[in-house]
């Protein structure tokens, strides 16, 4: 295909509720929309999970939008007819940005795909046509509260719960809600909050049968991770420092992690993802997806990826009624715990266009 234009737009969606983490709390959701036009006049649609700070990575919002418009855009306009499936190897030469380049691809392959007719689901090779829904929770004021917005996602049917951690809020919190719901699949993330030298600290979180602890250490710090997993009994899950299929199968290799949390932005795109999960499915070890409070543009995407066998765990993918008032696309609405995978041309969705123009911030048409 070739790029006929690509418009990037800033969005402001507010959240139902504030979301807190060891790296901050948000109230509103800022979103980088991308939008390809190809040859044809078909459109792509994908969105940049990367925050408006660089708090989770080292991307953001802002950034994302200078390194496509002055590197990225221009190597693929220099490239001329390529296919989705050739973008990474086009950017490769620009480290970094697999938040800004899995934007690229994703609407690329988006609009490739709806030219073909055929779903993402089906390119990505989806075996399932639901998947089970599991919600995250962040850090709340006080153990009542928690308790409460815990209860208000069992209520609504969510198959596993998975608790935001941080030192100070941790093993009473998870003991909390261990002791009112003995049986529901629940876990915790502490977004790199702990060091080394908490290793029999969070072995206290043993007694209470999590499926994992994901991303306790530093992104850097692989050596670590193995090291922790020998003190806690508790599956180590690893997040941040997955970037790339190279960083899983070291990884892997070095015993610091048992699953795997892929984040398609986090590692460059579906493409990749696809690759991750093929070696984890390979090794046996589970995976899961992982989710950056998507809208229903990223959140359709991320439903086809989680379609494929090796998913066995719950991810991150909950109603879009979880973080939004209103979603940009059709929402996404849980029936008996799972979402169903979309099943249209592409990802399956197209924005609300009226909706979208009233929450855009910033807008840019790029020939």
């Amino acid at each position: 295909m070739r790029m006929k234009e690509t418009e990037l737009r800033i969005i402001q969606l507010p959240l139902v509720r504030p979301f807190r983490t060891s790296f901050g709390t948000q109230t509103s959701r800022q979103v980088l929309m991308v939008k390809v036009v190809n040859e044809n006049g078909t459109t792509g649609w994908a969105e940049c999970v990367a925050m408006s700070e660089p708090l989770y990575s080292p991307e953001y919002t802002y950034a994302c939008i200078d390194l496509i418009k002055r590197f990225l855009l221009p190597a693929l306009k220099k490239a001329g007819d390529f296919k989705a499936e050739e973008v990474a190897t086009i950017l490769k030469p620009f480290l970094g940005g697999q938040m800004a380049k899995a934007s690229l691809e994703t609407a690329i392959l988006d609009a490739q795909l709806r030219d073909e007719k055929k779903s993402l689901a089906v390119y990505l090779g989806a075996t399932k046509s639901r998947v089970e829904c599991g919600v995250s929770v962040g850090i709340a004021n006080n153990l009542d509260a928690l308790v409460e917005e815990v209860k208000s996602y069992v209520d609504s049917g969510y198959r596993r719960i998975k608790l935001k951690i941080e030192p100070g809020w941790d093993v009473e919190a998870v003991k909390t809600i261990r002791e009112i719901w003995p049986e529901i699949p629940l876990q915790v993330d502490a977004n790199q909050a702990y060091s080394r030298d908490d290793g029999k600290h969070l072995a206290q979180l043993d007694e209470f049968n999590l499926l994992l602890i994901e991303q306790p250490l530093d992104e850097h710090d692989i050596l670590g991770h193995a090291l922790l997993a020998k003190e806690v009994k508790t599956p180590i899950c690893l997040d941040e420092s997955i970037i790339s299929l190279q960083s899983a199968q070291d990884a892997l290799a070095l015993k610091a992690t048992t699953v795997i949390n892929i984040k398609p932005g986090r590692v460059g795109g579906y493409l990749e993802s696809v690759k991750i999960h093929d070696l984890c499915l390979k090794n046996e070890i589970p995976v899961w997806c992982g989710g950056m409070l998507e809208t229903g543009i990223g959140r359709a995407a991320n439903l086809a990826l989680a379609a494929l066998p090796g998913f066995t765990l719950p991810g991150d993918t909950s109603a879009s009624a979880r973080y939004f008032k209103q979603d940009i696309t059709t929402p996404f609405v849980m029936d008996d715990g799972y979402l169903t995978v979309p099943t249209g041309d592409g990802i399956g969705v197209t924005p609300d266009m009226e909706f979208l123009d009233s929450i855009t911030t910033f807008g840019e048409v790029i020939k």
